[in-house]
């Protein structure tokens, strides 16, 4: 029978898609499968677009209930927002209310086909936007105004640490501020203010996360090495040499096979 190898799932939308690109030399999903190399399968289900009222239609379709000999979930990222808190227009369907997108959040991770693993569930807010650069590139592909506000979106990050809060043993990531704080630091002379963000037009900076966020939304390779460096302490680790935790043995101890 096949050993039932445990799994690192990673739910989302492009943001957890793009995560399987080297970018500037570095892939945030290769990082944390070499990180559970042996232990765990690292398994990408980022679905470019998606929205969580779609990501519930077809959960019934990603996930499955645990089975001998099948792989069971060990630790579950989901990653979703981004398009939930699109602005609502003629021209683009994301945009999901953010009371809506909430109890989508819950519904995601309290499913029975997800709580049958007993997974450890790491919900992670969606990164800021770049709303400047976002404006110029939605109003030259025929949007009457940016599809993204950082405002709104700062909301939906919102949703997020407030869903892990009502939830015990779910852990944030959040990946918001951890992307907006290299952001700052990385940005002379800007001093933030309360509601006033690099990439708001209020702001009228961009300053580093023109770095971090290269088309206003998708990150960047540096920004997946930030948000890697979030999670690696919430993943089991071993020593480099250790081979405890191996689905198979090593080899100088598997059975030997004869001559």
């Amino acid at each position: 029978m096949a050993l039932p190898w445990p799994q690192v799932v990673l739910f989302g939308d492009s943001l957890f898609q793009q995560a399987a690109e080297v970018k500037d030399g570095f892939s945030f999903e290769a990082a944390l499968q070499q990180q559970v190399l042996r232990r765990y399968d690292v398994v990408n289900r980022g679905l470019s677009g998606y929205n969580t009222s779609q990501a519930l239609k077809h959960i019934d379709q990603i996930f499955t209930k645990p089975t001998e000999g099948g792989p069971k979930i060990k630790y579950l990222f989901v990653l979703l927002g981004a398009n939930d808190a699109c602005v609502k227009m003629p021209t683009n369907q994301q945009h999901i209310p953010l009371d809506k997108y909430k109890e989508n959040l819950t519904k995601i991770i309290t499913h029975p086909l997800i709580t049958a693993h007993n997974p450890k569930i790491l919900l992670v807010t969606p990164p800021p936007i770049d709303e400047i650069h976002i404006t110029k590139l939605d109003l030259a592909w025929g949007h009457q105004e940016a599809t993204r506000k950082a405002k709104i979106s700062a909301t939906y990050s919102q949703a997020v640490r407030d869903v892990a809060a009502e939830h015990p043993g779910t852990v944030l990531i959040d990946l918001c501020k951890a992307i907006m704080d290299v952001a700052i630091a990385k940005t002379p002379g800007f001093e933030p203010k309360t509601g006033v963000a690099l990439g708001d037009p209020e702001s009228g900076l961009r300053g580093y996360l023109e770095h971090l966020l290269p088309d206003g939304l998708h990150m960047s390779g540096e920004a997946y090495r930030i948000f890697f460096d979030a999670v690696k302490g919430h993943i089991e680790s071993w020593d480099e040499e250790s081979r405890e935790g191996y689905t198979l043995p090593d080899w100088q101890v598997a059975p030997k096979l004869e001559d």
